[in-house]
């Protein structure tokens, strides 16, 4: 007899962890903006508005990318954690199994 049909493990991570590591890259990006934006600020005298405003633009996308790489990058070995986790649960079972009498 076949074996009943079982759902393959996939290495797709919970929806909660994806939110969290959205949520994480989005602070990331607004503290990144907020450190750009002073840096500039403390460096320039008189009209700044351009300057402090690509200051925090540059500081926003490098925080958020550094993170999102981050993000990624763990959410990636979670799957693949929860992958060999199943891989190794069901090679225990199989090996649990009584041998089959032909």
């Amino acid at each position: 007899m076949s074996q009943p049909d079982r759902p393959q493990p996939t290495a797709l991570p919970s929806v909660a962890a994806r939110v969290l590591a959205f949520v994480v890259i989005l602070a990331a990006g607004a503290a990144g903006g907020f450190i750009g934006f002073a840096f500039v600020d403390l460096q320039c005298d008189g009209d700044c508005g351009a300057a402090t405003g690509l200051g925090a633009l540059v500081g926003a996308v490098l925080f958020a990318g550094g993170t999102a790489v981050v993000a990624v990058l763990t959410l990636r070995a979670m799957g693949e954690w929860r992958t060999i986790q199943e891989r190794s649960r069901a090679a225990e079972r199989a090996s649990r199994r009584p041998p089959r009498v032909r």
